[in-house]
């Protein structure tokens, strides 16, 4: 019984489907982070499957999706030429900068197969002094938006706003001191938003931007007021148009009766120009021989 379970294993063994390729490339490190102006290396390995000359190449895809060659050819393309090494299949960088912020795929090929691995990798900076963007005065009812971003760190930093030096949560919902709360908050553009401002929106705002790179830094508080609409004085500013209006009318009429305005004058009649009559076709005239065309009595 045991033999014939072997024999069957064995069978299995040596028939199994060759579907699954034993072709594989490998990173030792899928994410990597490194600091600003440092050195880092970018890991690739593959299995001897592809065969002693397998062909290795890099290849970077940025954060819009634009590609580009790292490694062509086992050499590096002339963006990389003073900073990237290759060594092995792997990825040496001297020094990286923002600019360097993206995917990498290590592509290899040998023996008519074709394999790839991605490695992320980001630069870490600090972010800078974020702008911060507080409408000075609002009015009662109307929408506000407070704006903060930072283009400076790396990874995109995220945001929080504080009022009168309070933290204002993200989901003012989740917490019993902010229900009756009129705004929102987006973490990740920086937006502080209020639908319809209300007279206790009024205070002193400032946001504070933060990511894993550094220390986080904020801006420089700004008072926000909340105002109501000034109902009396757009009143005042109708009637004293309509009065001025009125005084214009009344000052057009008695210049015109008192004569100060010239009445309208008749048109003068055309001047009537004088054409001399026409000579008939076919008929002469000379100037230098008078002939007597009708007698007359006198």
């Amino acid at each position: 019984m045991f033999v014939w379970w072997g024999l069957v294993s064995l069978a299995l063994f040596y028939y199994a489907p060759t579907g699954v390729s034993a072709f594989s490339v490998t990173t030792s490190n899928k994410n990597v982070q490194v600091k600003e102006n440092q050195g880092v290396d970018l890991t690739c390995s593959f299995s001897a499957d592809f065969g002693t000359d397998a062909r290795v190449e890099w290849k970077f895809i940025d954060l819009k999706g634009s590609q580009t060659y790292v490694i062509f050819d086992g050499k590096p393309t002339d963006a990389y030429t003073s900073r990237v090494t290759p060594y092995g299949s792997n990825l040496r960088f001297t020094q990286v900068t923002v600019k360097d912020n993206g995917d990498y795929d290590c592509e290899v090929s040998g023996k008519g197969q074709f394999g790839e691995v991605r490695v992320t990798l980001t630069v870490l900076v600090p972010p800078g002094l974020p702008v911060c963007r507080v409408p000075s005065s609002v009015t009662t009812g109307k929408s506000a938006l407070l704006s903060c971003w930072d283009n400076v760190g790396s990874p995109p930093p995220t945001y929080k706003w504080f009022k009168d030096g309070v933290l204002l949560p993200a989901d003012p919902q989740t917490v019993a001191g902010f229900k009756n709360a009129s705004y929102k908050l987006n973490p990740k553009t920086g937006d502080l938003a209020f639908a319809n401002a209300l007279k206790a929106d009024a205070a002193s705002y400032y946001c504070v931007a933060e990511n894993s790179a550094g220390p986080p830094t904020q801006c420089e508080s700004a008072k926000m007021e909340v105002r109501d609409l000034n109902t009396g004085g757009i009143v005042a500013g109708v009637i004293i148009f309509l009065l001025l209006l009125a005084l214009l009318g009344f000052g057009i009429w008695y210049a015109y009766k008192k004569g100060y305005i010239p009445k309208k004058t008749d048109k003068q009649k055309s001047n009537v120009v004088y054409q001399p009559p026409s000579v008939y076709a076919g008929e002469e005239e000379d100037d230098g021989d008078f002939k007597q065309k009708s007698s007359f009595v006198v």
